[in-house]
């Protein structure tokens, strides 16, 4: 995090964030072909599989057979849609207003996008069948859909889990979508999770909480829809996917037992350990194409830090940078998520402490400098601090941006965004945005 304002506005910082979007811009055109996932393996660690279900896949997945496959011939696992969810088990979505079905179909009838965050048509095009269902609740406008593909064994059908598990952190197909909270599933099948995004649309904002359940060879997705202005809590997908996962298991296997509970837990991610996911990112109104990451050079930071993690002798930092980089955005635009791990918790929170001094002094230091605090971060074990700095560049123009850092067990975390001409963030966003990079930081090592 070393540097000057003055060196950040050559052209050697913009070069070296464009050539940084250009690698972002190859990894998102290798996500987009599904080329790898992530799953979660013995020990929480995370592996990579190949998102077409195995590394023998291969092709267009629009043109797979889905349940016209000859395979299904041979199955009778889920050969009909009565093992869908009725109108009555969409009750468990709501009792308020009547739920109808609006929409049956199986794979060959199946859309490509039918649930929040699918890159492609099925996870396994190799599978057995996929069936689809849709519902709609004409007095609340809620919706939902219950989304089930059927494989060949268990096996397959964990790396279809995988692979939706994967879309969920990426949220590559979707416009101006974040990730809010995420759930971890017990009592639910073999394993499973719980996602919850927002979807700007206006002045209420469109929540979206999904569930992925693997059931022995299925791999089941519930999604429920619905309007608000604060995030759902996860009951009533939560309700409603087990209601689901009860008529399919018996056929499928992965009934699992106890009660089904959902605990609050980070995603799986295919990022390096330590760093947001990219649907974590805050959303930005002007830009309708999904955050990529990349690696980035620890050294972005203005006149008021004074210090850096080296300085401040941590053990080990990195930093990463989020780009969109298939938007129209000036080379400038990204923000930076520096990482650094200290000998112990009271190392890193005197190292953030010096961080919060000098910034809230740097406009008595500073003369071209005005710095106001936009949050304070206290919450779970981090304490931080936001801001948002203007610096006087001369000639009526000014440079403007958001920082942010916080301490959480023996880690700081260092949040750097430039301003730009429509493309910023509120106080509350990007406060929320310094937590959630925090979280993340726990896992770095």
């Amino acid at each position: 995090m070393a540097g000057s304002h003055r060196a950040q506005r050559g052209g050697g910082r913009a070069a070296a964030r464009e050539a940084r979007r250009e690698k972002a811009r190859k990894r998102n055109q290798t996500i987009a072909a599904g080329v790898a996932v992530v799953v979660l393996v013995g020990g929480g660690g995370i592996a990579a599989l190949n998102a077409f279900g195995g590394d023998d896949s291969s092709g267009d997945p629009k043109n797979s057979k889905g349940p016209g496959d000859d395979k299904s011939a041979d199955s009778k696992v889920l050969a009909d849609d009565t093992g869908l969810l009725d109108v009555a088990g969409a009750k468990a979505l709501g009792s308020t207003g009547t739920w109808s079905v609006t929409k049956t179909a199986d794979g060959a009838a199946a859309e490509d996008h039918e649930f929040v965050c699918q890159s492609q048509r099925f996870a396994d095009p190799s599978g057995l069948r996929t069936w689809v269902r849709k519902f709609a609740n004409a007095s609340t406008k809620d919706s939902a859909v219950q989304f089930v593909e059927v494989s060949n064994d268990a096996a397959a059908a964990e790396k279809s889990y995988a692979t939706i598990v994967g879309w969920f952190s990426q949220c590559a197909s979707e416009k101006r979508t974040r990730l809010s909270t995420s759930y971890l599933l017990s009592g639910m099948g073999d394993k499973g999770w719980i996602a919850v995004y927002g979807q700007a649309t206006g002045p209420k904002t469109r929540w979206r909480s999904v569930s992925v359940t693997l059931a022995g060879q299925a791999t089941l997705v519930v999604e429920h829809d619905t309007n608000g202005t604060t995030p759902p809590q996860p009951d009533a997908v939560l309700a409603a996917s087990a209601a689901a996962l009860q008529k399919i298991c018996p056929q499928t296997g992965g009934c699992g037992s106890g009660t089904p509970a959902a605990k609050i837990s980070l995603l799986p991610t295919s990022e390096p350990a330590g760093f947001m996911a990219p649907a974590e990112l805050p959303i930005i109104a002007a830009v309708d194409k999904p955050w990529v990451s990349t690696p980035g050079k620890v050294g972005n930071t203005t006149q008021c830090e004074l210090t850096d993690p080296k300085k401040a002798k941590a053990a080990k930092f990195t930093t990463q940078t989020y780009l969109a980089p298939e938007a129209k955005t000036p080379t400038e635009f990204g923000l930076d998520d520096t990482v650094a791990r200290f000998s112990s918790a009271n190392a890193a929170t005197a190292y953030v402490n010096l961080v919060r001094k000098n910034v809230d002094g740097c406009q008595k230091r500073v003369v071209t400098a005005k710095v106001s605090s936009s949050g304070i971060l206290t919450k779970n074990g981090i304490k931080g601090e936001a801001w948002e700095a203007t610096f006087d560049t001369g000639s009526g123009k000014k440079a403007k941006y958001r920082m942010g850092i916080a301490a959480v067990e023996n880690r700081a975390v260092y949040l750097y965004f430039p301003v730009l001409p429509n493309l910023d963030v509120s106080d509350s966003a990007f406060l929320d945005t310094l937590r959630r990079a925090a979280e993340r930081s726990q896992s770095y090592k």
